[in-house]
């Protein structure tokens, strides 16, 4: 992809402001979604090797985080923020390629438990050093100015109740 010689982002603020109104949250929101366009480009890149899509991946992660490595798919669609259905069809696929298993749970028979396998932990290791290696496609800021991004990024997440402190 050629770099434009201009922001477009810029430009449209310009254009916003003068036609509209304050143009802060509008350059604010385009430029997250631009961003976010360019993070997923950079770890889609990096996974595909891997035979792993990002949200595979952040399953199989869940998992080795978890203290047995093994999680009741409600849980796992909680924590990922998944509905059921995106959970199911993921772990099918990380089951057809021998990265989980399903198995009941030990004492409730209405749950089923996913559990990460040995070639899951694997693959896991592998498409993290990837993903590392791009610096999950975040570039051009200092840790610093990543953790502030990060702050500024939760007071929203937060203000929308995607979560309570």
């Amino acid at each position: 992809m050629t770099p434009l010689p201009f922001d477009p982002i810029a430009r449209a603020a310009e254009l916003w402001d003068d036609r509209v109104g304050s143009a802060t949250a509008m350059a604010a929101v385009t430029s997250v979604m631009r961003v976010q366009q360019i993070i997923q480009s950079a770890v889609d890149a990096a996974l595909k090797p891997h035979g792993l899509t990002f949200a595979r991946y952040e399953a199989l992660v869940l998992l080795y985080f978890s203290r047995k490595g093994a999680l009741p798919m409600r849980v796992m669609g909680e924590r990922l923020q998944l509905h059921p259905t995106s959970v199911t069809n993921i772990v099918d696929r990380l089951e057809s390629d021998g990265l989980v298993r399903r198995t009941p749970h030990p004492t409730d028979r209405r749950t089923t438990l996913v559990e990460i396998t040995d070639a899951g932990l694997q693959r896991r290791e592998s498409a993290t050093a990837a993903v590392v290696d791009v610096n999950l496609g975040l570039r051009g800021l200092t840790d610093r100015q990543t953790e502030q991004l990060t702050d500024l990024l939760a007071k929203v997440r937060r203000a929308s109740g995607d979560f309570e402190d």
